[in-house]
């Protein structure tokens, strides 16, 4: 039997190859050889108290050819609110924690805020400090801590208003009971807990005002993750509900975001007067629509309707007034299956046998641009449906239906959904502004969502933004 053997210098050169990775993977001792922190203050935002909040995170970063040991990661607070989770494990002290060269680990903050006996909200600091070769670094922790008023199978059996003075959660159901009016001041804020959704059979009345709108979301705060933010996440609750039995519903200056219905409006059999009015409402981040409706009568002035995974708005039959609105869909969570507007129950071809009558829409100085189809159906033949001087994507004709619109032309809104801006007012140079037809007065207010002036002559629910105010 022969016997092999390695030549000298390869068994040297192997020993060296080890002996350099020894090297590399040690231990550095040099106060100057620190970690490095994906941010200098974490930012936890307005979170409400006395309730596990979403957990938050930074990374934390060896730049350097040797392992750095960390021999301390801990709250500078003895009796912090804050909660630590690093690179997996939790605990209140962590001791030599190694990096490798070149590596990194998370890690995460929670917590749960004592309350503050106030709805406004309060900042509450603290750092987590790490200690690294005898050298102290520390990364702020910021959280603004709200009270908040928490509604469990809540129903309005009485005529009442809600004041702005308080955040409300809802984390079940927010009914509101048949010829009972729910009023709700400017700059009020509802929260929606995950499931959660809210019904009128009577009225819904809210009062915003430019600036102070009222708003209606999931109570998801933070980031999905690095660059993605709950507030454009859908599927966070249910929606609004309108039943056959509700009545004189007035939306003003509100936004209605993070649902998987947005508004629905059930078959009231009411064509004559609208049971639902949107004016200057912002209605974004549906699953399904952010508004549909069956067999009623809702009119909408100056509002925006977009992202939604169904397509924005889904009509059935009943009658409908769209003035100098905004249709648009760059829905980012699924794919898009329907189209910005969607029309059923308009003449024989469509009708659906329901027995009811058909459809009557006229949407006048409106924008229908975005991603999928404009309209559906796109043959308007036979019906009392007229879309008049309005922008639309497809590169149609008029006809007597569609009258004098401006087509296959781009708005340019300020929308850039690769970095997830979501912004449909218009640049000063969009082929929208000066087009709207005069006459069709908005009755909306004087000035748009966002607080600038309103006029006659542009088409959708905006004035072109200031570049300054963003």
């Amino acid at each position: 039997m022969k016997c092999f053997s390695l030549p000298f210098f390869m068994i040297c050169a192997i020993l060296v190859a080890m002996l350099s990775a020894c090297i590399e993977d040690g231990i550095t001792s040099s106060p100057a050889d620190q970690p490095e922190f994906s941010t200098d203050t974490l930012r936890m935002g307005s979170v409400f108290t006395d309730v596990d909040n979403p957990t938050f995170s930074f990374m934390v970063y060896n730049r350097h050819d040797k392992i750095v040991n960390i021999s301390s990661i801990r709250m500078r607070s003895d009796a912090s609110v804050f909660r630590l989770n690093v690179d997996g494990l939790s605990g209140s002290q962590f001791n030599n924690i190694e990096i490798r060269p070149n590596d990194s680990i998370y890690v995460f903050v929670s917590t749960n805020l004592p309350p503050n006996g106030n709805f406004t909200p309060l900042e509450v600091l603290d750092a987590v400090e790490f200690v690294t070769n005898g050298v102290k670094k520390e990364v702020v922790i910021s959280a603004e801590g709200t009270d908040v008023e928490r509604l469990h199978a809540t129903v309005i059996d009485s005529d009442t208003r809600w004041e702005a003075d308080r955040p409300r959660q809802v984390f079940d159901s927010l009914v509101v009971a048949p010829g009972v009016t729910l009023s709700i001041a400017s700059g009020a804020k509802i929260y929606f807990h995950d499931g959660a959704s809210m019904t009128v059979h009577g009225s819904l009345v809210t009062e915003g005002q430019p600036g102070q709108p009222v708003e209606f979301m999931g109570d998801r705060t933070g980031n999905v993750v690095t660059d993605i933010s709950f507030d454009i996440m859908s599927r966070q609750w249910d929606g609004i509900y309108f039943s056959s039995s509700s009545r004189n519903s007035r939306m003003a200056y509100t936004e209605v975001r993070n649902t998987w219905n947005g508004l629905t409006v059930d078959s009231t059999g009411i064509y004559s007067e609208p049971v639902l009015t949107l004016a200057n409402c912002r209605l974004r981040n549906a699953a399904a629509n952010v508004l549909a409706v069956s067999h009623s009568c809702v009119e909408a002035y100056d509002s925006e309707f977009a992202e939604a995974g169904m397509g924005p708005v889904d009509l059935n039959g009943g009658s409908y007034r769209f003035i100098g609105c905004t249709f648009s869909n760059y829905y980012l969570f699924s794919a898009i299956t329907g189209p910005l507007l969607r029309l059923r129950h308009i003449n024989d071809d469509t009708d659906t046998g329901s027995l009811a009558p058909h459809m009557q829409a006229e949407i006048v100085n409106c924008i229908l641009y975005g991603s999928g189809s404009d309209v559906i159906p796109g043959d308007l033949t036979g019906s009392a449906v007229t879309i008049r001087r309005s922008l639309l994507r497809s590169d149609g004709a008029d006809d007597d239906n569609f009258i004098d619109c401006i087509w296959n032309s781009d708005p340019l809104f300020y929308t850039v959904r690769a970095e997830y801006l979501f912004d449909y007012r218009l640049h000063s140079d969009s082929p929208a502004i000066g087009m709207a037809l005069p006459g069709y007065s908005t009755s909306a207010g004087a000035v748009d969502f966002y607080g600038a002036p309103r006029t006659s002559a542009t088409l959708g629910a905006y004035e072109p933004r200031e570049d300054t105010n963003p």
